[in-house]
């Protein structure tokens, strides 16, 4: 939201909790808009809705988690939706190349579980195991806040050498396979600790 919104956003809060029939503080109203000031205000406005009229919680008035839920998801949700996009990229451009995700957290936890060539090489016996690995040490990640992730992860190219190990000779590597967003994998790139 931008930050001649703040007086909309406070009258929408200070409703929401009238219809709770809720006193909000000015506090109250400063600590909502600090933590959603970064959601659209329609965003904001449709998941408070939702949060009305949903039937396992409707009837209680709104905490600020429960809004952050509707509009971004919980960490169980991110981490499996994480899972998905490695578990596709492993099948479709596999170890031989350098990938980039769309999301700088999966890199963290693809190189705390050995890499990308070998996650690729995990056995079809163990991708169970791999899967709930990879979710929880996601949500861990992912629960931190901001933190430092490399760049891209390494692949093994056609030769099977390390792709790095091309540069090092004066060849130029192939640029890593953006995954998902292509924009957001571009600024994770960009964003990230180079190797």
């Amino acid at each position: 939201m931008n930050l001649d919104e703040k007086t909309e956003f406070y009258k929408l809060v200070s409703s929401v909790m009238d219809y709770y029939r809720q006193d909000v503080s000015p506090f109250t109203l400063n600590l909502f808009w600090e933590a959603l000031k970064g959601f659209e205000f329609e965003q904001i406005s449709q998941a408070l809705t939702k949060h009305a009229t949903n039937p396992d919680n409707g009837q209680f008035a709104p905490k600020i988690a429960d809004i952050v839920r509707q509009l971004s998801g919980t960490t169980t949700d991110k981490a499996n939706i994480a899972w998905g996009k490695v578990y596709e990229a492993m099948g479709r451009v596999g170890a031989y190349q350098d990938v980039c995700f769309d999301d700088g957290v999966i890199h963290l936890v693809i190189e705390d579980m050995g890499g990308w060539v070998k996650m690729c090489r995990t056995e079809s016996k163990d991708l169970s195991y791999t899967q709930h690995q990879f979710c929880e040490s996601y949500r861990a990640y992912a629960g931190r806040g901001k933190v430092a992730y490399p760049s891209y992860l390494i692949g093994v190219n056609g030769t099977g050498e390390n792709v790095s190990q091309l540069a090092k000779r004066g060849l130029k590597p192939p640029p890593p396979v953006l995954i998902g967003n292509a924009n957001n994998a571009m600024l994770v790139r960009l964003n990230g600790v180079e190797k």
